[in-house]
């Protein structure tokens, strides 16, 4: 996907402020810290527009219905794209979280499993939705994800993702849906 001129400039300079905090949370983790990146307006403002992108046709045209962002990194950087879109924000929260009505998906972690849970009436029947999140690892929240929005008979007409973690293969397990990584490490 190719965005206007003045976007690649200042996304270039957003991707920039993201921190490498070695040994965070543990030793031998390189931690990427993108709080500086959320406190610069103008980069801030240009991720939002990039995360967008996926979300128009060539006109610059919404072409969702709804965008979902991922716990709890995903809150941060999924409403504005909403915003950006014209379109609703819902979020896809960890077990017990929404206080109403829930589809839930679990999936493996590393060490264990976990559940995301999103409100059953929160897309409707045919909705096209954007999912956007901070980080694509092993792909396991995304793909699940994928699978809440099946269970509301919505599609998934994109994901966006400020970092993809390539050594990870996440990619893969999102299938044939699209995805836009705005920074592959």
């Amino acid at each position: 996907m190719t965005l206007p001129g003045s976007e690649i400039s200042g996304l270039g300079r957003a991707l920039t402020l993201i921190a490498d905090v070695p040994d965070f949370p543990e030793p031998g983790i390189l931690f990427k810290d993108i709080t500086p990146l959320l406190a610069d307006h103008a980069a801030l403002s240009a991720v939002v527009a990039a995360l967008a992108a996926p979300g128009r046709d060539e006109a610059g045209v919404p072409v969702v219905d709804k965008v979902l962002g991922m716990e709890s990194r995903g809150f941060i950087l999924g409403a504005p794209v909403a915003l950006a879109l014209g379109v609703g924000f819902v979020p896809v929260r960890k077990a017990g979280k929404l206080p109403r009505a829930t589809y839930a998906v679990s999936y493996a972690l590393e060490y264990g499993e976990a559940t995301l849970e999103v409100h059953q009436d929160s897309l409707a029947p045919g909705d096209r939705v954007l999912l956007v999140d901070d980080v694509l690892a092993t792909g396991g929240t995304a793909r699940a994800t994928i699978d809440l929005v099946e269970k509301c008979g919505a599609s998934v007409h994109a994901v966006a993702i400020l970092m993809e973690l390539g050594f990870l293969s996440g990619r893969e397990t999102l299938g044939s849906v699209p995805l836009t990584a705005l920074l592959t490490v």
